[in-house]
């Protein structure tokens, strides 16, 4: 019989996620420990009711703490509210620099607090994460706000956040991706990745280590003489690649604004549904004999950060209490399924997938691994990775190995038969929801359970599986997860190995296909047709024929789904069977198939067709033309030949060494023309866009903007100034007379506080030269007889520096005009930078001002700024470009407008990323409960 009340143990931990709606709507894309808190703003946190009978019932019930002092502490726990936390970003190196400097400056200080007689409490170190780079901080907001000393802290944290030095993240959204063990050679998918803090933890993972890398390398083309270098090493740069997701175009922007502060020419951001994530394809390569090869990504890892219910962050979300129902969970849980066995098709064998989710319902968590490693041929496929060793410091329960499901009603079932008794057909329960037989050997312990009791944090679940073999997934109908009816059964051993089918086909021993396709069809995906019924293996358009004898159809076999091969070679029809076979290595539904030189489509029909069944030999057929997206999300981005003449305009201004690659410059519009600016990205990068443009992908971000375009003219100006978000990927191979050299702090502080400084000396009645490029310490000499244009500002580091000198090196764009120089930065960059390094808080002095004023405005309005952006974008004319360079306040003027037009529109595009946070947050505390029934449920509907 079905339970109401029966007693047991406590609850344990998600994670929590940014976005991590109470009310079942916890949206993938992890992290957010900072936040804002989306507490009522009515009612004070304490003073919100935190009860909730099932939600209690629940988890006492399936006993995941033990009674007593443990589950009193969990459930205290989570009825406070949570600590901010956030960490250290960048290289080792500067993320050290910039730690040392905040605990240096801040906590003597806030040290000597005391509030009702008592010291402060300081921000403490995470004990597991790495190098001491991550803290919490568990201050109450009254004591922040009461003293100014912590006054000044936030003011700091603020301002390196905003820099992109720190991420202020929940803790236990910090943990995925150090599980999945990036190295910077690894292809990485974030398949739910807004609103971005653990994309941006992967970004820094696949730089690791690439300063000291590209620095030798470096060194190492500038001493060679022959111009050659290994093909893999290309100079210490990272190689591998962070593909980041997310189902609404909105969240994917927002994304973008998250992770593009890291300059990251290795990061794609797209737009799709996770549960059927398409193959992204590579470029083709031939064989020796000039046959053609199609060859479509696998990856080296998967983070699996999912939709949840999001009941783990209570502490940052109280209004789960009051919202919190068992349909939440079940709803979601053929979601999480259906994404987690799309990250497992899509890893390479020996890749890693990290599953993780802000809940403690197990209906979610172990359930879900449990199901997709079913589907996917089980535990010869698929391996539970035991990570109890890792992340010392951090601590942590296993996964569970029993547990019970609530239904909708708040009755409780301990099995699958169980419910089976007293559910009706209408009801969400399916075997997968309750623990596996000890017949599937899924070591569920394996993962892991973080809860708030334990180190004071949100709850949380990770879990890390290995991929074994390639996988062919069961159709969902036939799996745990959808079919009510399934009983375990051993997985049915290979009776064909692959290479044996591989030789058949070369051969011509094997059957010739025997069913007709209609026209080809280009839309469907592997997931979508795994997920699908049987019956839809047979399209309107196939016509099936009856084999010529019984023999022949005794003959057909069927293929060994475990094995696979890198490349598909296609010189002739491929069977079905086989064709399954190579879908589950990565090979996409619609690919071209060539015959000699010309391009045989393939239809998704013939792909369908089950293993063992004849088909027809495909038709040539010209392809269907891709509807071009309806919403208008998708970006265009062009690449620009390596000879192209503005190329070679910057080429040579910059005495660009000739190793630096020519080949990855692009532009993001339809013509590809570099109109205002110019990016540039990884080669693996290029590859993707290339190779799948006009092919249903839709690209939202890809490449760092390296030049934007500068509206002067005059003899021997380049026109193309180097941006700061480019400038650390190009400045090593900028030649030494586009080069300045800065040693001093003194230097660089007259730098950020004059914008706009003289270079031209004063003369006194005496003859007395003084001011302009004597003013400018070591870098006059350097700058006064250097030819107009963008030049690259190198601030010299050195570990034993003296007072006066830095201890880290520093590149910054700065720009030399007929007679001033300036510092290609916005004010509010300016200002970072003053409290970073000097812990002041200046007004700016502008030259251009005809007064020599302060500059007392933070930036124009954003009108203001949006119409001196298109004045400056758009005035080309030969009177405007002389006036700039012949008359210094005009172009002075000019410049400074730019910059913080640009400033402005960035803050602006902040501030309208928050707005939709934030609506999406109300939205989300608005609507039902997720339980799936609604008509057009995006998440539930997907198959």
């Amino acid at each position: 019989m079905p339970r109401g009340n029966k007693k047991g143990g406590g609850g344990r931990g998600g994670r929590g996620r940014g976005r991590g709606g109470g009310g079942g709507r916890g949206r993938g894309g992890g992290g957010g420990g900072g936040q804002r808190q989306y507490a009522d703003n009515r009612v004070s946190f304490n003073d919100i009711d935190m009860s909730n009978e099932k939600f209690e019932r629940f988890y006492n019930t399936i006993n995941i703490v033990p009674a007593g002092p443990e589950r009193d502490a969990f459930w205290a726990a989570l009825k406070t509210e949570l600590p901010n936390s956030f960490r250290f970003t960048g290289s080792k190196g500067h993320a050290l620099s910039v730690r040392d400097n905040l605990v240096n400056r801040f906590f003597p200080v806030i040290r000597e607090i005391k509030h009702d007689g008592r010291p402060v409490e300081l921000p403490k170190q995470m004990p597991w994460y790495p190098d001491g780079l991550a803290y919490s901080m568990a201050t109450p907001k009254n004591v922040v706000r009461k003293y100014e000393p912590f006054k000044e802290f936030q003011k700091f944290l603020v301002s390196e956040t905003g820099v992109g030095n720190i991420s202020r993240q929940e803790e236990v959204s910090m943990i995925p991706p150090m599980l999945l063990d990036v190295q910077p050679h690894h292809t990485v998918l974030d398949l739910c990745a807004a609103p971005g803090s653990k994309s941006a933890q992967l970004v820094e993972l696949i730089h690791a280590g690439e300063e000291d890398r590209v620095a030798k390398g470096i060194k190492q083309a500038k001493e060679q003489t022959n111009g050659t270098k290994s093909a893999d090493e290309d100079y210490g740069r990272t190689t591998g690649m962070l593909v980041a997701n997310d189902v609404n175009y909105q969240r994917a922007q927002m994304l973008v604004h998250q992770v593009k502060r890291l300059n990251s020419p290795n990061l794609i951001v797209t737009n799709h549904d996770a549960t059927m994530f398409p193959s992204i394809a590579l470029p083709s390569g031939t064989t020796s004999n000039g046959q053609k090869l199609g060859r479509y990504l696998k990856f080296d890892r998967v983070l699996a950060d999912v939709p949840c219910s999001g009941d783990g962050t209570c502490r940052k979300n109280p209004n789960i209490w009051k919202d919190w129902q068992p349909q939440n969970g079940l709803g979601l849980y053929i979601t999480q399924v259906r994404i987690l066995t799309r990250s497992l098709q899509m890893l390479k064998v020996g890749g890693r997938a990290v599953y993780s989710t802000c809940s403690l319902n197990p209906v979610e968590n172990e359930a879900v691994v449990a199901s997709a490693i079913e589907r996917c041929g089980g535990t010869s496929k698929v391996k539970l990775v035991d990570c109890s060793d890792r992340l010392p410091g951090l601590l942590r329960n296993p996964g569970l190995t029993d547990w019970s499901v609530m239904n909708k009603k708040g009755e409780i079932f301990e099995s699958w038969p169980e419910a089976e008794q007293f559910e009706g057909e209408g009801s969400r329960l399916v075997p997968g929801m309750f623990p596996p037989g000890p017949e599937e050997e899924i070591p569920l312990q394996n993962c892991m359970r973080v809860y708030p009791q334990q180190q004071d944090t949100g709850g949380f679940f990770i879990c890390a599986l290995e991929k074994l073999g390639e996988i062919h997934a069961k159709p969902e109908a036939e799996s745990k997860s959808a079919n009510k009816s399934w009983a375990y059964s051993a997985p049915e051993a290979p009776q064909t190995a692959f290479t044996e089918l591989l030789d058949e086909v070369a051969s011509g021993s094997n059957l010739e296909p025997k069913t007709v396709a209609s026209g080809p069809s280009d839309d469907a995906t592997a997931a979508e047709r795994q997920n699908g019924t049987e019956d839809v293996t047979v399209g309107a358009g196939v016509k099936r024929v009856a084999p010529a004898s019984d023999d022949d159809a005794q003959s057909a076999k069927k293929p060994r789904l475990g094995e696979d091969v890198p490349d598909r070679l296609e010189t002739r029809p491929v069977p079905p069977s086989i064709a399954l076979s190579l879908e589950a290595s990565g090979v996409d539904p619609g690919s071209n198939l060539v015959d000699g030189n010309v391009d045989v489509q393939m239809s998704d029909e013939v792909k369908d067709v089950a293993p063992g069944e004849q088909t027809v030999q495909p038709v040539a057929t010209v392809p269907q033309r891709r509807r071009r997206d309806e919403d208008g999300n998708v970006e265009s981005f062009k690449f620009l030949a390596p000879d192209q003449p503005e190329l070679l305009s910057i080429y040579k201004f910059y005495e660009l060494h000739d190793a630096f690659p020519r080949d990855r410059f692009l532009v993001r519009n339809p013509a590809g023309d570099p109109v205002k600016g110019i990016y540039y990205s990884s080669q693996l990068v290029k590859e993707i866009l290339i190779a799948n443009e006009n092919r249903g992908m839709k690209f939202v971000h890809a490449g760092v903007k390296m030049f934007m375009k500068q509206d002067a003219q005059g003899q021997d100006i380049c026109r193309w100034r180097i941006q700061t978000e480019g400038l650390p990927i190009i400045e090593g191979w900028v030649g030494e007379k586009r080069v300045v050299h800065l040693t001093k702090k003194s230097t660089l502080r007259k730098l950020l506080v004059e914008m706009f400084p003289k270079i031209a000396l004063d003369t006194a009645e005496d003859g007395t030269q003084s001011g302009g490029w004597m003013d400018l310490g070591e870098i006059g000499e350097q700058v006064k007889d250097l030819s107009m244009g963008c030049c690259v500002l190198r601030v010299e580091g050195s570990p034993d520096a003296g007072e006066d000198e830095f201890k880290e090196p520093l590149t910054l764009p700065l720009w030399r005009s007929k007679a001033s120089l300036n510092l290609m930065l916005p004010k509010e960059d300016r200002r970072a930078m003053l409290l970073r390094i000097y812990n002041e808080e200046v007004e700016l002095i502008n030259h251009s001002d005809p007064k020599h004023g302060i500059s007392t405005g933070s930036l124009p309005a954003g009108n203001d700024a949006k119409e001196l952006e298109e004045k400056i974008a758009n005035d080309n004319s030969e009177e405007a470009a002389d006036a700039t360079i012949g008359a210094a306040p005009t172009e002075l003027d000019g410049l400074a407008a730019e910059q913080d037009a640009i400033a402005a529109t960035d803050k602006v595009e902040q501030a309208r990323l928050e707005v939709l946070e934030d609506e999406d947050r109300k939205i989300a505390e608005a609507m039902p409960e997720r339980d799936g029934d609604a008509v057009g449920d995006h998440y539930n509907t997907t198959v």
